[in-house]
């Protein structure tokens, strides 16, 4: 110990010796001063994994603690965490959002049909800020960060849903070489791969090159038969980075070969009755029906030459300028193009469609009831496009005692849609289903040749838009928000459709007859709102906005039904909101903490009179509400996402929607929870898991007789563990549903399928990044 200390003290006695030593002759001070050396400061700031600053759009120019209204950012490594992979997956992370409907009439609901905050939300979904109207099921294998922008987002794009929109913002290209890939392995056959990969051209010129791939083939561990089939790419080249001009282009292919599911019969479960009515069966049929058992939530009652192929293209330009630090212009051109077909094997469950007893009256043994499956085979071909400008301009100035941020902006966009088609004779038809035992793949009693006819849609619908948005800074505290925005639109819709008896009064049955509708409007939406800051870190404030849906909803749509609000002699379906909130970032701005309750009031739903039974837009609904969320890192290492949703729906003026009569919007959970935590121990162990509740989901009503008339509530609980393998590679393990809850995901409109939840799962990643 004694030598040590002394080796470790001799050069400190060295230069105490130096400093002893007689001083030599002295200099000028000009020659003994040493040369000043400039400062140097290096900053910088851990990136938070779960917790975002800002908003992806540009029309949003404060931080998300300063933004007066609810907004939910869901970033990249919350969702690699947890191991989802499309858009209805990562919205799990917030309350309340979620694929609850199933679809109606047999059909099912194809991509991303979202409900938020009581309504539909399906139409509101953009990528990096332009909207995308193709009905697929997105992947996130491209997406950087999620925004979910909840209340009327009208202002922000045009027409859209009454509570809100999503926008997914694209990964692009940095001045940093990296290279990542995911290799997933797991239940339900699944197999998934994908690569990230961003390499510097030139650091000079700020030029970079990023590609983002993907490859899967899996099954659902769900589902019999169900495939989930897709490959991808998207390559961005970013060219002054860094710099005041910037220029990226874009392109995203998808191509998916996928087997949809069309769900189980609801048969067997709480709430079911015998669908005939007491005055056409005998009763011992009636009895042997309510007590049936349910069906394999497994079982597969499509067929395997099932499809749904989708091929999606999405070019984009965009150009970025600052002409000072206070002065920025914005410009994105999108062309955008998917092509969906779609076929699907259906079935209605039904009194006359159940074979439960022979043609004697005898019931037969359970496990020889049979499904009819008569001419209920859903087709969709469709074609979605989509050409738009939007050029934003943002700018700080001086005025009336205040200090400005105004976005100022342009958007000229083309959409279209067409539909085809097809004789139903040339679906073929099914044989009947064993209920308990479906065969998929039993051979068609016609087989099926799918040819189109003459029956089409085609819609075009060309938008001019303004809008302006202005948030003033009235010294530290306070914090005033404006925006209004003007949509001027034209569609023109023309389809052939085939008469019936009831669908073209005076006309034979089976004629194509030709509709051309023309539809032309204005649009005015605005928000005002007013935030208080007591302390730099947090907010208090009030928002009012608007939202318009014009007639044809998100997609256009136009009919010349009486009772459709896709009618054009109807007005625009109106939203109003009024919110209240606060924001805090707590923890030295690592963990956001938000509140915020809410009305929103939508009205000019369309109802029937029972007296002389003609349509009127005196229908309205409303939401209140109580949201709380927590996001972002608690301790270092230890990282948090959750929230918190309370709704109270009604309907105000119009009929009940609910099956059970029940004054409550439908698919809208009263109660719903998230969260996700995980923990960074020593050693390269990381540990995470989370759960999620959504309550009782009552659904709509057709008519339909003995089906549930709600989905029960439900927990799900899902666990995480990675460990670092190598410096480069990561194993990860996920468990899902750790304690195989049986429940239903989404339920259709009469009660009679249902799409099971999935059941405990597990799945196993390799992370490589270098």
């Amino acid at each position: 110990m004694s030598t040590v200390l002394a080796a470790m003290l001799l050069p400190i006695a060295a230069a105490h010796a130096v400093d002893a030593a007689p001083a030599a002759p002295a200099e000028p001070a000009a020659a003994t001063s040493p040369a000043a050396l400039p400062e140097v400061r290096v900053d910088g700031t851990r990136e938070n994994d779960f917790k975002a600053d800002k908003a992806n759009s540009a029309k949003y120019t404060e931080l998300l603690v300063n933004t007066p209204q609810t907004i939910t950012v869901i970033k990249k490594e919350l969702i690699e965490q947890q191991g989802a992979v499309t858009l209805a997956d990562a919205l799990r992370n917030t309350p309340g959002v979620g694929a609850f409907f199933l679809g109606e009439n047999g059909n099912t609901n194809t991509g991303d049909a979202i409900f938020m905050r009581g309504f539909d939300a399906s139409s509101s979904i953009y990528v990096d800020g332009v909207r995308d109207i193709g009905s697929i099921s997105r992947d996130v294998f491209n997406i950087e960060q999620i925004d979910i922008v909840k209340g009327p987002a009208g202002t922000d794009g045009g027409r859209g849903s009454p509570t809100g929109s999503i926008n997914l913002g694209s990964k692009q290209a940095h001045l940093q070489n990296a290279f990542s890939s995911i290799v997933t392995a797991g239940s339900g056959k699944q197999k998934r791969a994908t690569a990230d990969l961003n390499q510097v051209l030139s650091n000079d010129h700020g030029i970079a090159f990023r590609l983002n791939a993907l490859a899967q083939d899996s099954g659902n561990p769900a589902r019999h038969v169900v495939k989930n089939k897709r490959w991808a790419v998207a390559p961005t080249v970013g060219f002054g980075i860094g710099s005041p001009t910037r220029f990226t282009l874009s392109y995203l292919h998808v191509d998916q070969d996928n087997i949809p599911d069309g769900g189980v019969p609801t048969i067997g479960l709480p709430g079911y009755t015998s669908p005939d009515s007491a005055n056409t069966v005998v009763a011992k049929r009636r009895l042997y029906l309510n007590d049936a058992l349910p069906v394999d939530p497994r079982g597969f009652y499509g067929s395997t030459s099932d499809y749904d192929k989708v091929k999606a293209d999405m070019m984009t330009v965009r150009v970025e300028h600052d002409f000072a630090p206070d002065v920025k212009l914005q410009n994105t051109a999108r062309y955008g193009k998917t092509q969906q077909d779609y076929l699907l094997s259906a079935f209605r469950g039904t009194a006359a469609n159940l074979v439960t007893e022979t043609a004697a009256g005898a019931v037969l043994d359970p496990s020889a009831w049979t499904l009819k499956r008569p001419d209920l085979r859903t087709i969709k071909d469709q074609e979605n496009q989509i050409l738009t400008n939007q050029t934003t301009l943002t700018f700080d100035f001086d005025g009336a005692g205040m200090k400005h941020t105004a976005v100022a902006g342009l958007e000229f966009t083309s959409e279209k849609q067409l539909n085809h088609g097809y004789d139903v004779a040339s679906l073929g038809v099914l044989p009947d289903a064993n209920l308990y035992h479906p065969d998929p793949s039993a051979a068609f009693k016609t087989p099926a040749a799918p040819k189109r006819n003459s029956v089409r849609s085609d819609w075009t619908t060309n938008t001019q838009s303004a809008y302006l948005f202005d948030t003033a800074k009235l010294g530290e505290r306070w914090m005033f928000s404006g925006g209004v925005r003007v949509d001027h639109y034209k569609t023109n819709y023309e389809s052939v459709v085939l008469t019936t008896a009831t669908t073209a009064p005076g006309v034979p049955a089976g004629v194509f007859l030709p509709v051309n509708l023309d539809l032309a409007d204005t649009l005015v939406n605005g928000k005002l709102s007013v935030l208080f800051k007591p302390t730099a870190n947090s907010s208090v404030y009030a928002t009012v906005a608007s939202s318009k849906q014009p007639p044809g909803g998100g997609t256009y749509t136009l009919s010349t039904s009486a009772s459709s609000a896709a009618n054009p002699k109807f007005d625009p379906q109106v939203t109003n909101t009024k919110e209240i909130g606060g924001k805090w970032d707590l923890l030295k701005q690592k963990l956001a903490l938000n509140a915020a309750i809410y009305r929103t009031d939508v009205k000019n739903e369309i109802e029937q009179d029972p007296t002389d039974l003609l349509y009127y837009q005196t229908g309205k609904k409303r939401v209140d509400g109580v949201e709380i969320s927590l996001t972002g890192e608690l301790a270092r290492g230890w990282l948090i996402s959750g929230g918190y949703a309370h709704m109270k729906t009604s309907v105000e003026a119009g009929r009940a929607m609910t099956a059970n009569g029940q004054n409550s919007l439908t698919y809208t959970p009263k109660d719903s929870f998230t969260v996700w935590t995980s923990y960074t121990l020593p050693m390269g162990v990381k540990l995470g898991g989370g759960a999620n509740y959504v309550g009782k989901l009552l659904r709509g009503t057709d008519g339909a007789v003995g089906t549930p008339a709600y989905a029960d509530a439900y927990w799900v609980v899902n666990a995480m563990a990675a460990y670092q393998v190598a410096r480069n590679v990561e194993l990860q393990l996920n468990v899902n549903n750790i304690f195989d809850e049986q429940y239903i995901q989404a339920i259709n409109k009469s009660g009679y399928r249902y799409t099971p939840g999935a059941p405990r799962s597990a799945s196993l990643t390799a992370n490589i990044r270098f």
